[in-house]
């Protein structure tokens, strides 16, 4: 359990300041993009990227609220309770968390399908050929990338979030921090 605690610290401190940086590279480029445009010479791809930037940072600063239990909730009726049917209900929560994180990066492994890409010999063709997927083949309209580079985040914050959803349950379950869903130090045991 101490693994996964430092496991998912680890990634949350990661996360925290790929965020910051990115908010960071978001600024500069509205900034950008407002200077540029205030002289007529707008750059076409600066809302693209100042967009992805924002995407990217909100995942992964949502990713990083999960681990610390910053998480928007209504907590109503986790606030009435006491005891046991507070700690049940955290764990209730905790595992529902923890499910949905999981079926969100199975479905991004299934949409990325990065076996039968390697299977494919990285041929994004002959992959989207077989597979009718065409997630390698796709370009962003104004970066110019293959968009799965943007859409990346999504299998990232996935993966971090059930880290951080595993570690949640286990100390909720097992001992360590009981905390409630918005990280008060109310006692739920």
């Amino acid at each position: 359990m101490e693994i996964l605690r430092k496991l998912s610290t680890g990634i949350a401190r990661i996360e925290v300041l790929i965020g910051a940086a990115l908010g960071a590279v978001t600024t500069a480029l509205i900034l950008l993009n407002v200077v540029t445009r205030s002289f007529a010479k707008a750059l076409f791809w600066v809302d693209e990227a100042a967009i992805t930037s924002m995407v990217w940072m909100t995942f992964l600063g949502a990713s990083a609220a999960i681990h610390h239990r910053q998480s928007v909730a209504v907590t109503f009726v986790p606030d009435m309770l006491r005891g046991p049917v507070a700690r049940a209900l955290l764990i209730a929560t905790d595992l529902a968390v923890l499910v949905f994180f999981c079926v969100l990066f199975a479905l991004a492994w299934n949409w990325f399908d990065p076996i039968t890409l390697a299977r494919h010999g990285f041929d994004t063709g002959a992959f989207s050929g077989a597979t009718f997927n065409f997630i390698y083949s796709e370009v962003s309209t104004t970066l110019g990338v293959p968009k799965f580079w943007l859409w990346l985040i999504v299998p990232i914050f996935a993966f971090g979030a059930s880290v951080h959803a595993l570690n949640n349950l286990a100390q909720t379950a097992y001992g360590g921090p009981e905390t409630g869903p918005l990280g008060s130090d109310r006692e739920v045991a």
